[in-house]
């Protein structure tokens, strides 16, 4: 490769870091004059990279938007580093691009890397594996989390076509305040209009769950048909910013079925976390069984067992000069909680549900025999 090609290779590097840089500058870093580094950005016209000229005193180049991603120039590091987390996602990440894309893109990094760099790579995908199974996403779900993103920066309002886990349907319109990775999916959280003011939240947020907590956080939050029609007749999204209390609810994005931008705007609560909504929201789902435990214990330690998603903790009053925290969460069954309570290894009070004490002391009971009980002899050797 000749010291000219290089160098134009070298400014499309440098103009690819993003912003406008000045002619000096270029000339500068390139170390040619700067009626050579005009001659370079011509050859990347020539090229059909988008580059743009800016006159004026602090006038320059930069990359326009163009209707096609111009050469990439990475590093051996930034390629592998590419790679990796392309890979990866595609195990274990909230993948939002079809398998064809995710593979076909991995193929042409592949491609492109050193040998050396190659064969090392090849030796932690032979060798490396995952505790996830790989989900699978295809282009309607990268739509979705595309137009909702654009929707809740600009705060418009959404139409919104979502089906829970039994299969019932629903339309109505939302504010979008966020999007959300979890647990390997994607959550949208989004005030619902139409569901009228949020309920005490102590109660756990209208969410519909999919799979039991105690095999992970990964819900289906859901919306609820019977609470009336998709939209609010007395909002009218053209009439111009709107606000007001209203329920908040969390959609999980593989199970919107369409969504489609409507006039006007919203305001959204200025302090509003879309995080902590979403593991609300998880912690609060709608299980058989509604558990408050409240632990001699400070909220950090008790943490370590029981991950957001899992349980909402809330300190309590000291008593007896020791920090108390109460546990709130929901589950489809108990026989997973005694465990968890026990590897807590604090003093607990348990105030729902009554049966929980039972299964808590039938545990109590084993974890005794089986600590107590002797160990069976060893076989008489054989003499013959």
């Amino acid at each position: 490769m000749t010291t000219s090609t290089t160098r134009v290779l070298a400014l499309l590097e440098i103009l690819q870091g993003g912003g406008t840089r000045t002619v000096a500058d270029l000339a500068a870093r390139l170390g040619v004059d700067q009626r050579t580094v005009r001659r370079y950005a011509g050859h990347l016209l020539e090229l059909g990279v988008p580059v743009e000229s800016l006159r004026g005193r602090y006038g320059g180049y930069r990359l326009a938007p163009g209707h096609r991603m111009p050469p990439l120039m990475l590093t051996d590091e930034e390629a592998l580093a590419v790679l990796l987390g392309l890979l990866v996602a595609q195990r274990t990440g909230p993948v939002t691009a079809s398998g064809a894309a995710s593979e076909s893109a991995a193929a042409k990094l592949r491609r492109v890397l050193p040998k050396a760099l190659g064969r090392r790579l090849e030796a932690l995908l032979e060798t490396a594996d995952f505790t996830a199974p790989p989900r699978s996403a295809g282009a309607r779900e990268a739509g979705l989390l595309l137009g909702l993103a654009e929707a809740a920066r600009d705060r418009r309002p959404v139409a919104l076509g979502y089906t829970d886990r039994r299969g019932r349907s629903s339309e109505r319109t939302v504010w979008p305040y966020g999007l959300v990775a979890h647990g390997g999916r994607w959550y949208l959280t989004a005030a619902d209009p139409s569901a009228g003011p949020a309920t005490d939240p102590s109660a756990g947020p209208a969410t519909d769950p999919s799979t039991d907590p105690s095999a992970g956080p990964a819900t289906d939050p859901s919306t609820d048909p019977s609470a009336g029609p998709a939209t609010d007749p007395s909002i009218d999204p053209s009439a111009g910013p709107v606000a007001g209390p209203a329920e908040v609810r969390t959609f999980r994005l593989d199970r919107v079925t369409g969504m489609h931008v409507l006039p006007g705007s919203f305001e959204s609560p200025p302090d509003f976390d879309p995080v902590a909504a979403v593991l609300d929201s998880l912690a609060g789902a709608p299980w058989a069984h509604e558990v408050r435990v409240r632990v001699r214990a400070e909220e950090h330690h008790v943490r370590r067992h029981l991950p957001p998603g899992l349980a909402t903790l809330s300190p309590l009053p000291p008593e007896d000069g020791a920090d108390w925290t109460e546990v709130r969460l929901r589950a489809e069954r108990l026989d997973w909680i005694p465990a968890v309570l026990a590897a807590l290894d604090r003093p607990f009070v348990i105030d729902r549900p009554p049966e929980l004490r039972t299964l808590v002391t039938s545990l109590a009971d084993r974890l005794t025999m089986y600590a107590t009980a002797s160990a069976p002899e060893a076989p008489a050797p054989d003499d013959h």
